[in-house]
Formats: structure tokens, sequence, C-alpha cells
């Protein structure tokens, strides 16, 4: 079976997408940064998303964030689906932290539970058969609006309609040019339908020299 073993960020300032990070999200290994200046405008046809325990995580989470730079999309608030909220950090990445609890059961502990990677696509439907193809076996399926694939690595993967995923992280759904991300796991390299490109874990970017494995 097809895994994500880590997500790689392509930022215009390593430097400080490393003292971002640091501050707001302990994502250990599944998180490396590299440096990229690729063209992007507008929304990047992804979302990375933070599931927590209790609605203290998500407070305290997004608070570190915003405290170390992240711009606020949409607010924490209870939604019918739990509780959670949206922030963009510096190098222009949507975060959704989220937990399914709506009440406390203790003080935040700061643990994230699963790290998510959603990827906004023109065509759920083949975008799904695709995947399929490429080895992932299907966790949830809602038709032609999202689909949740099963992963036995640290990260999991999702399709959502652009537009709707655009929606849910508070921003407008048009964007041109890189999606400065690169997917790394147990995978042939590839590149899918929407542009998304899949690697096997990378030690060196493109210009040779070594990503930065990030950890908290």
């Amino acid at each position: 079976m097809t895994s994500i073993d880590a997500i790689t960020l392509e930022v215009a300032d390593l430097a400080a997408a490393e003292r971002f990070y640091a501050n707001a999200f302990a994502l250990d290994s599944r998180l490396r940064l590299r440096a990229g200046q690729e063209s992007s405008t507008g929304f990047r046809g992804y979302t990375l998303s933070l599931t927590v325990a209790q609605p203290a995580d998500v407070n305290s989470l997004i608070g570190a964030a915003v405290e170390a730079g992240a711009t606020v999309l949409k607010p924490a608030a209870k939604s019918i689906w739990g509780y959670g909220g949206v922030v963009q950090a510096p190098d222009g990445a949507i975060w959704k932290v989220a937990t399914s609890a709506k009440k406390d059961t203790g003080p935040a502990t700061g643990l994230i539970d699963d790290v998510v990677l959603l990827l906004g696509v023109a065509d759920v439907a083949a975008s799904k058969r695709y995947y399929l193809d490429q080895g992932f076996s299907v966790a949830k399926s809602f038709g032609r609006m999202y689909v949740e694939f099963a992963s036995p690595g640290s990260v999991k993967l999702a399709l959502y309609r652009r537009r709707a995923l655009a929606k849910d992280a508070g921003v407008a759904p048009e964007g041109t040019g890189s999606h400065r991300i690169v997917v790394s796991g147990a995978t042939e390299p590839f590149t899918d339908p929407d542009g998304f490109v899949w690697e096997a874990l990378p030690t060196a970017n493109q210009s040779g020299q070594p990503s930065r494995e990030f950890s908290a």
C-alpha cells in the first residue's frame, strides 16, 4: 500500500519558515522545508489539517501559530462537526486545526493525533481512480465530493473538490503557478492530474542541496 512519509513545503525564506514551525506546530519528521522561488499566486490547491483531541488543543495550537506570525483565516469556533479554525502560515501554507470533540476533558496537551493532506482537485472521481492505480485504497468516500485514503504512513491523504476546499479554508478558489508542496513516500515519482508532485523521501532538492527535516 502506498503511504505518505513526509510533506515538503517549498518556501521563499527558509530560515523564517524554520522559526515559524519551531514555534507553531510540533510535526517532527512529517514536515520538511526547502528553499524554492517558484511563482505562485492565490490558493495553492491544498490544505494541511491537524486533528487533535479537544478544543483546548485547537486553541493552543492556533494561538501558538498566530503568535509565531500566522494569519487567521477562520477563527476557531464550534460547528456541526466539532470545533476548529484555519490559519495561514507566513510561507503561504494553509493549516486547519480541528477536533470532533465539542468539550474539553482536561488541559491542552499540544499533541497532534493526525496530519491530513487535503488536495483540491478538479474531478474527485477521476483523481480517485488515478490514486487507486498508484496503489492507494479507499477508507472513506462521499461520491464526487470527498475521498479519504487508507494510509500506513505518518500523513493521511484526502481529495476534495477545489472550490469546496477553498471555501472550507476561507479563501477564494483562484490560484496560479506552483503548488509549492512536494509529497514524499513509498512510491515511484509521479505528478497527479492536478499537478501535485510525488517523490521518494528526498535527501536533496532539485538544486542538489539537502532538504531540511523539520523538528520542533
